[in-house]
């Protein structure tokens, strides 16, 4: 995997029309000590091969010192490109190999899996508990060699440390090849003693947080002004390269991308587990809307509390914080299922803080000219997770199993995927914001009541807003119902011949996301040359033909291509949507006006789910979502009858009159 990941960094780099010849100008510090670490590192493994005793005998100490030093080593160059996830990869290895006495722990489901077998592993390694208990975790399973590789020639299992290096070479490699003589280096971001940050929600409009802290497509969207980059020449000032650069967004990036594929594992687990043990449609599609429902309760507020709290705290403390719940989840579910959905509306509530958190901190690690690339790699990392996580987390279920004790280490997995994201979380270094500071309880509480209720008198009074919102409450009712439903649809409404549950249902996710980058792109490209309002209703017609073909299907192939054009669908309404709000909504309203719709829209998903949850029980799931895929269409169709809705009267927003923001 080291190694696939500096084939890739080299493949990217001069596809990016970068030259090998750079890497000659590369300058780390304490190299030598890196050498030395290395030198011991397997020198230490060869001499153990080779049965030398006095080595075996002092197996743990030399292992122990061969991680030291080489950690030793790589601290001082941090700040490369890269060379941040290097660290957290190594330590995780070499904490892996310490707590199991000069041993690196595999899995033997794994080791079968790449298509291995005991004898094919040397003297370096132990083998883990089959069952995923006490013993497992004292060995240090969750950073152990458990993702199988069965490629051939290449069979190997490997670990998440080992994931991390490859990673951060990859992106260390890549950078130097590209890097300009005169490449830009990262400027420190300096706020004054009086410096106060009023920010967007960060809440996306279309897309709920389920499960985790996707962002989705939201009002930072990828579609806005781009700096052009032409020819391959041109790449290397492109801002996405200028970002590869930067080791604070680098942490950043890496952090939210691996909690995002955590995130997609779980979620599939999650419908997996709960449909196993309760084979109730009706079950398994509260557990979805228990996941929904935080954004209903908590979004309007979410924003407004983050504002007054320390963004990278929060951060940190959420991951922390969700890694404990997602923890919970199998041996809650062990003892009793019902205990799986108070988990779920946890997991949620605590994202809701940190998702504005996170849109909040990107302008205080970044350049104010990277902040579109900045949010659009943002967005990209949500999009590879849906497009690449979904088929591998179908296909890691499926060799799991379905039952609860199967299913441990999936959660395991994203326990562990927050756990690193705040450790990357905690390396960022930001300059404080200092606030003025409310001097009673009684006039923060009017500030903080004022501050919300200015965003709902804000969308009640502009008709294109407020009839967006509406029709965009009553269209994705059939969201809702397939985030509740397509679990019990794979397994029972789609002929598992072709694709087995549960991989068809993660195929047809990882379908909706190839969607939405699709459409993503199309709208990005000619979106300009069309009128907003009728993309708008166009793509909610689209989308309510899709999901009707998908409810009336039992080919999967047929469902596959349907959860494509729904996907691109998806990005048909939501961006122009997105775009109609920031030119209408002035930015110190635009949290709390997207806040407000977001709790409509989400509402009326909520209620979907628990209506599709129950009329399941008695009536054919497929009919179910082909019936609220028609109301998907109706609304469309309602929508094309408004002159608000498919003509809104767009124009830039002004600011209004100055308001206290927090004081």
């Amino acid at each position: 995997m080291i190694v696939l990941g500096i084939v890739l960094g080299l493949v990217l780099g001069l596809l990016a029309g970068g030259k090998i010849t750079r890497l000659i100008d590369v300058h780390l510090r304490w190299i030598g000590l890196i050498f030395l670490a290395l030198v011991l590192r397997y020198g230490t493994q060869l001499a153990i091969a080779d049965g030398n005793q006095l080595v075996e005998s002092l197996r743990l100490p030399l292992y122990a010192a061969a991680f030291l030093l080489l950690l030793a080593g790589l601290w001082p160059n941090r700040n490369q490109p890269g060379i941040l996830a290097v660290i957290v990869g190594a330590a995780a290895n070499g904490l892996a190999i310490v707590i199991n006495g000069g041993y690196m722990p595999v899995w033997g489901p794994s080791l079968a899996a790449a298509q291995m077998g005991t004898g094919d592993l040397s003297v370096n390694f132990v083998l883990l508990p089959t069952e995923i208990g006490s013993q497992f975790f004292r060995m240090a399973g969750p950073i152990a060699d458990l993702i199988p590789v069965p490629i051939p020639y290449l069979n190997n299992v490997s670990s998440i440390g080992d994931a991390f290096i490859a990673a951060g070479l990859a992106w260390f490699v890549f950078a130097y090849l590209v890097r300009a003589n005169d490449a830009a280096q990262p400027a420190e971001v300096s706020l004054g003693p009086d410096a106060q940050v009023v920010v967007d929600s960060g809440i996306g409009i279309e897309r709920p947080v389920v499960l985790g802290g996707g962002a989705g497509p939201g009002l930072s969207s990828p579609f806005g002004p781009q700096t052009p980059y032409g020819p391959r020449g041109r790449i290397r000032g492109h801002p996405y390269v200028r970002l590869a650069h930067d080791p604070r967004f680098a942490a950043y990036w890496l952090a939210q991308t691996i909690s995002l594929f955590g995130d997609r594992l779980h979620q599939v687990a999650i419908g997996v587990l709960v449909y196993a043990v309760t084979n109730s449609p009706l079950a398994t599609g509260l557990v979805f809307l228990a996941a929904t429902l935080p954004n209903v309760v908590l979004g309007p507020i979410a924003g407004a509390f983050v504002d007054r709290w320390e963004h990278k705290r929060v951060m940190i403390a959420s991951d922390l914080i969700r890694a404990a719940l997602v923890l919970a989840v199998p041996f809650a579910a062990d003892s009793n299922i019902y205990l799986v959905y108070p988990l779920v509306f946890l997991i949620t509530s605590v994202s809701l803080f940190f998702r504005p958190a996170k849109v909040a901190i990107l302008p205080r690690i970044v350049k104010e000219d990277d902040i579109m690339a900045a949010s659009s790699a943002t967005w990209t990392a949500d999009n590879l997770a849906d497009v690449i996580g979904f088929p591998l987390a179908g296909l890691f279920v499926g060799f799991l199993g379905v039952a609860a004790s199967d299913l441990t280490l999936a959660f395991v997995a994203d326990s562990a995927s927050y756990v690193l994201s705040a450790a990357l979380l905690a390396t960022i270094t930001i300059a404080p914001l200092v606030r003025v500071i409310v001097p009673t309880a009684a006039s923060a509480t009017r500030v903080f009541i004022g501050q919300v209720s200015d965003g709902w008198r804000f969308l009640r009074t502009k008709p294109a807003l407020i009839q967006n919102t509406l029709i965009s409450a009553v269209a994705q009712m059939s969201v809702g119902v397939t985030l509740a439903l397509m679990v019990v649809f794979a397994r029972d409404g789609l002929d598992g011949s072709v694709i087995p549950y549960p991989e068809n249902f993660a195929a047809i996710e990882t379908a909706i996301g190839v969607g939405s980058l699709v459409g993503g792109i199309a709208v990005g490209a000619i979106g300009n040359r069309l009128r907003k309002g009728w993309l708008v209703v166009s793509g909610f017609m689209l989308m309510g033909l899709s999901f009707v073909v998908i409810g009336l299907t039992t080919n999967v192939v047929v469902a596959i291509v349907a959860a494509t054009i729904a996907g691109v669908a998806n990005l048909v309404y939501i961006i122009p949507t997105q775009t109609i709000f920031i030119e209408i909504t002035p930015n110190e309203l635009m949290g709390r006006v997207v806040a407000f719709r977001s709790s409509l829209v989400y509402g009326s998903m909520t209620l979907a789910m628990a209506i599709s949850g129950i009329a399941a029980e008695s009536v054919p799931v497929g009919i179910v979502i082909a019936a609220f895929g028609g109301l998907t269409l109706i609304g469309g169709l309602i929508g094309a009858l408004l002159p608000a809705v498919r003509n809104p009267n767009t124009v830039r927003a002004q600011p209004e009159a100055a308001q206290p923001a927090l004081q």
